[in-house]
């Protein structure tokens, strides 16, 4: 099995990440002062840099007043995704 984190499917959740952090009108070093984890992680996370584990994905949706299950749907019902 091929690693996932950098499919098309994580681009695009990452890209979903971005907007709606934009949306909510936060910058990146301020979810990440929420988050209690350095600017650097949460601008990786966003930026193809870093892996983005579930527990960070759901604290950095609260953060920014994003539903995580939207962001799974676009993991789950892209085509490349599907089984």
């Amino acid at each position: 099995m091929k690693p996932s984190s950098y499919s098309p499917q994580y681009d695009s959740l990452r890209t979903w990440m971005k907007q709606k952090r934009e949306e909510s009108g936060l910058s990146l070093r301020a979810v990440a002062e929420i988050v209690d984890r350095h600017h650097s992680v949460v601008g990786k996370m966003e930026q193809d840099r870093r892996k983005i584990e579930l527990m960070e994905f759901i604290a950095y949706c609260q953060a920014i007043g994003a539903d995580p299950h939207e962001g799974l749907d676009i993991l789950l019902c892209s085509p490349k995704g599907s089984r």
